[in-house]
């Protein structure tokens, strides 16, 4: 009987090949989008669920507050905090530490060699994060002072093998480190991804008897996970670090009428849902996850509605088939089945084509995206469930509906050619493409407004200038005594080539957080309450004038004064946290820093620190000639190559032992755009694609509509009826119908992308541009879709179409 029932359907599905072929095309892309939707959410979702233990570990995030308000949030916090947590919470199994430490330098074949991600890792690292040991025993690998673990692929590229342990190694020529464990490498689905693992105490020896970490309550950077005991309420481990924190910082922070709140993250939330300071890595958006998530289901279910809608559109042209089964004998349920077949045949051959262009398209999606999936996803079990899950979801949610109206109808009424019963589905046949064209315009108005923001974000002037700048990463070796004097003659010898330009050199560069967060802050004689947090760069005296800040009040540093060497220049937004609503007021002033006093020579214009996305920060400049960090040289674009090897050169001479690591500003600032840009064009494909689906519903609807008004247009043309006019009847209804969508479509719309646009502390205007004109867009691309068969109808013959009247 299955085989018969496949045996008709696959008649059917040929006897139409025209409405065949558009559901197969409709449910195939519907289908590719969302299973390639489907696999990069999988792929965000899965950040940590490597980890044996990841359920039970949760990091500490801190939260600061100045005057009751929330000043900062944090991903690294006290140092303190883990073993003050566990010695007195009994729900904490175990801690560990993690400080980033940065890039490092090594040599390699007598050439240094950069290694990037370098963590200080206390000793329960092993035990508590999944990284398989290849060599080592996990419970002594980071047990004492000057020893490390290395990954893999370290290993291999510093010494060719594994096999390291007991060897040793150097870093920034600040002595041999002791190999003690090499390491399986990190899984691209996690935070962690480190290159080399140096033990906690030795960052705990190099700071000295005098600045133990392990009692500071005030010295933030450290990142502590914690791993709870399976029994641990999370609410109440949270509502016992507030004892533990107010008797090591009450007193000191409600001098200053500060606070500080700890609070716990699971581990497996990191990754989407936190974006605070001192992140060891890039994070995602949950929200960009889910709505991407549901874009891939609107997508589908356009398709299926196609189904739907062109199923029981051909009700007519079916009526007299089912009337005859039911004449000679075929039950209700043999006939639901009948059609369920016809509707996992169709889909059956959709997924078989989907899967095809799937393997075409994930080259182009990676692209796109930024993400990696692999041809290996094929094999992927949770990849073949989510075609299983499509494929029967699709039989029965697009099949049911028309096969149980198809299976009532009235053998003996439709058998004398009455279907006015018919009629009442095309009420649902509208509302259906109704859905398809709010889903399609709301996509539209969302790409068109993501698109505008971006524009808006890279229009705007950033207050600093990045054009033209070359950046050589900071140097880790050679920092000592004499480092002023070589940065000196090194930019005497870089300015005496005419396609250089200015040259500073700073702590942060813009493009980046400024890691360097000062507390504590206030005017002299100022009360202690008054005291705010600030970010503050290190800078030489050419910072000012190599970037291009305006100073609104006061001077730049100079030479000339000696005593520079105690000044700071404040920018608008700092200078109004002291307290100073005219910029002119501040200059002169002294403020306390940390235990010594230094004078406001200058206020400078608000500049982008970071992209458009964070809201201007208060910022102080703080004079340090001998500053290590960041060179910022500003070059002559025509000759970029000679300017580039003429620096490497320098660099080499003066700083032997650093790599030669650059890259130009402009290109690092907009990096900071990426992850939108990928969005917007993610998003702008799969609208794309939804439209083209609906599209594709819409045509064959068009099809079917204007073939069962062909006499009614004939007896109009008999009668005199022009062109124009009959064009206009058929065109009617389907514009009537998206109209209605942009009603919908249009509020909703509104609502979404002003809460997305929340997420931007500079952001566009609305206007109504961005609405209607993606309407007027999916008004021509409807219309002319349905224009192929209507003006078809319009001007065919009509003796042709009454003739069998």
């Amino acid at each position: 009987m299955i085989k018969n029932y496949l045996k008709i359907a696959f008649r059917n599905i040929i006897l139409q090949k025209g409405y065949s072929l558009i559901n197969i095309t409709g449910l195939a892309i519907g289908i590719t989008a969302c299973v390639l939707i489907l696999q990069y959410v999988s792929f965000e979702l899965s950040y940590e669920n490597f980890q044996v233990n990841k359920d039970r570990i949760y990091r500490v995030q801190q939260d600061r507050y100045d005057n009751g308000k929330l000043s900062t949030q944090w991903a690294a916090g006290a140092f303190a905090v883990g073993n003050s947590f566990k010695d007195a919470i009994p729900e904490i199994e175990d801690y560990v530490k993690l400080v980033q430490q940065g890039q490092v330098t090594t040599e390699v074949d007598n050439e240094p060699t950069k290694i990037e991600k370098v963590f200080f890792a206390s000793s329960a690292f092993f035990n508590i994060f999944t990284y398989p040991l290849i060599a080592g025993e996990k419970n002594n690998a980071l047990k004492e002072p000057f020893t490390i673990a290395v990954s893999e692929t370290t290993a291999k590229r510093i010494f060719g093998t594994t096999n390291i342990v007991g060897k040793r190694m150097d870093l920034d020529r600040k002595g041999n480190f002791t190999i003690t464990a090499v390491y399986k490498d990190a899984p691209v689905n996690t935070q962690l991804k480190p290159d080399i693992l140096i033990s906690y105490d030795t960052y705990v020896k190099m700071n000295g008897p005098d600045n133990n970490p392990e009692t500071a309550w005030s010295w933030d950077g450290c990142l502590t996970y914690l791993l709870l005991r399976k029994d641990a309420d999370i609410k109440g481990v949270e509502k016992k670090f507030i004892p533990i924190v107010e008797k090591a910082t009450g007193a000191e922070y409600k001098k200053l009428n500060a606070a500080v709140t700890y609070l716990l993250q699971p581990l497996t939330d990191i990754h989407l849902y936190s974006n605070y300071m001192m992140e060891p890595a890039p994070n995602g958006d949950g929200k960009t996850i889910y709505l991407l998530l549901g874009i891939a289901f609107f997508i589908v279910i356009i398709a299926w509605v196609n189904y739907i809608n062109l199923a029981t559109a051909r009700a007519i042209t079916r009526a007299k088939e089912v009337g005859v089964r039911k004449a000679i004998g075929s039950q209700r349920r043999q006939l639901v089945i009948q059609f369920l077949s016809e509707s996992a045949l169709l889909n059956g051959f959709a997924l078989l084509l989907a899967l095809i262009l799937v393997v075409i398209a994930i080259p182009g999606f990676n692209a796109i995206s930024g993400h990696q999936l692999s041809f290996s996803l094929l094999s992927n079990f949770n990849f073949w469930i989510s075609l299983a899950v499509l494929f029967v979801a699709g039989v029965f949610l697009s099949g049911l509906y028309p096969a149980f109206v198809l299976s009532r109808f009235n053998p003996v009424e439709v058998l004398k050619g009455n279907t006015g019963g018919i009629k009442q589905h095309a009420l649902l046949r509208k509302s259906l493409v109704v859905f398809q064209f709010t889903a399609s315009l709301f996509l539209l108005i969302g790409t068109v407004i993501v698109y505008q923001q971006i524009q808006y974000m890279r229009r705007q002037s950033l207050g600093i200038n990045v054009d033209q700048t070359l950046v050589v990463n900071r140097p880790g070796v050679g920092i000592d005594s004499t480092f002023l004097q070589k940065m000196t003659a090194f930019k005497q010898e870089l300015q005496q080539q005419n396609t250089i330009g200015n040259i500073t050199v700073s702590t942060s560069i813009p493009g980046q957080a400024v890691d360097w967060n000062a507390g504590g802050i206030k005017l002299v004689g100022a009360d202690e309450s008054t005291q705010k947090q600030y970010r503050v760069i290190g800078m030489d005296y050419d910072f000012i004038k190599t970037y291009g800040l305006k100073l609104i009040a006061g001077r730049a540093f100079s030479k000339d004064f000696g005593s520079d060497k105690n000044s700071v220049i404040f920018n608008r937004k700092a200078a109004e946290q002291l307290g100073f609503n005219k910029p002119e007021e501040a200059i002169g002033k002294k403020i306390d820093f940390w235990g010594e006093q230094y004078i406001i020579e200058g206020v400078a214009e608000n500049f982008h620190q970071q992209s458009l996305r964070e809201a201007y920060e208060p910022l102080i400049l703080r004079l340090i000639p001998d500053v290590s960090g960041y060179l910022s040289v500003k070059v002559n674009p025509a000759q970029t190559k000679q300017t580039i090897a003429a620096v490497k050169a320098g660099w080499n001479k003066f700083f032997p032992g650093n790599t030669f690591d650059y890259f130009f500003l402009d290109d690092h600032f907009n990096n900071q755009y990426k992850a939108d840009q990928r969005f917007g064009q993610v998003f702008g494909l799969f609208t794309g694609l939804a439209i083209l689906v609906a599209c594709l519903g819409l045509f064959g609807l068009a099809s079917f509509t204007t073939l069962q008004r062909k006499k009614e247009i004939g007896i109009r043309k008999v009668l005199g009826a022009p062109v124009l006019s009959i064009l206009n009847l058929l065109y009617r209804e389907f514009a009537l119908l998206l109209l209605i969508a942009f009603a919908i479509a249009v509020p909703v719309a509104a609502f979404s992308t002003s809460q997305w646009l929340q997420g931007y502390a500079f952001r566009m205007q609305m206007h109504w541009v961005y609405f209607v004109l993606p309407f007027i867009a999916i008004i021509a691309i409807a219309l002319i879709t349905v224009s192929f068969q209507t003006i078809k109808a319009a001007v065919a013959n009509p003796v042709k179409s009454l003739r069998t009247e």
